[in-house]
């Protein structure tokens, strides 16, 4: 389900700029490449139901307010959202670009994946498509994006 979530987003979605999907034409290509169909339905609900939570969000990224939260996990969270995964969350309050809403509704769609457990790099993809899918979050997905894609080591001599 991981790969076809990927897959969309990298094809259909990111690439559009106002995203309309013909369901049944996706679901045929996706079939036409090798995807299993129950995959298939399981990532488009995903996506459906990430849509529904858009008008539950208030984007307000107030750089005034200096909050501190501790998240406590479920047994279950913890289980499919290892430490580094949670320690990039954290990471990603302390950079704003993360706020309590959408640290939650990233705990609560990463939960409704039909997948037991994530690494890390599978993990910032679905931060990434969450954040690209809520309004109001524009900047922060863009700033999350160079914070991914544009990441420099820079060496001590």
């Amino acid at each position: 389900m991981f790969e076809i979530l990927i897959y969309l987003f990298e094809t259909y979605i990111h690439n559009e700029s106002e995203v309309s999907i013909d369901y049944e034409s996706v679901t045929n290509d996706l079939s036409d490449i090798g995807f299993k169909k129950q995959d298939i339905y399981n990532a488009l609900r995903w996506l459906k139901n990430l849509s529904c939570c858009k008008k539950n969000i208030i984007s307000a990224f107030d750089t005034n307010l200096n909050y501190i939260s501790t998240r406590v996990y479920t047994t279950e969270e913890l289980f499919k959202i290892n430490v580094d995964c949670r320690g990039f969350i954290f990471f990603l309050e302390q950079l704003e670009i993360l706020t309590l809403d959408t640290r939650e509704i990233i705990i609560e769609k990463i939960m409704a994946l039909d997948i037991t457990e994530l690494d890390l790099e599978d993990f910032k993809w679905i931060v990434l498509i969450i954040l690209f899918n809520i309004p109001g979050c524009e900047l922060v997905y863009k700033k999350l994006e160079n914070v991914l894609f544009n990441f420099k080591i820079n060496s001590v001599h």
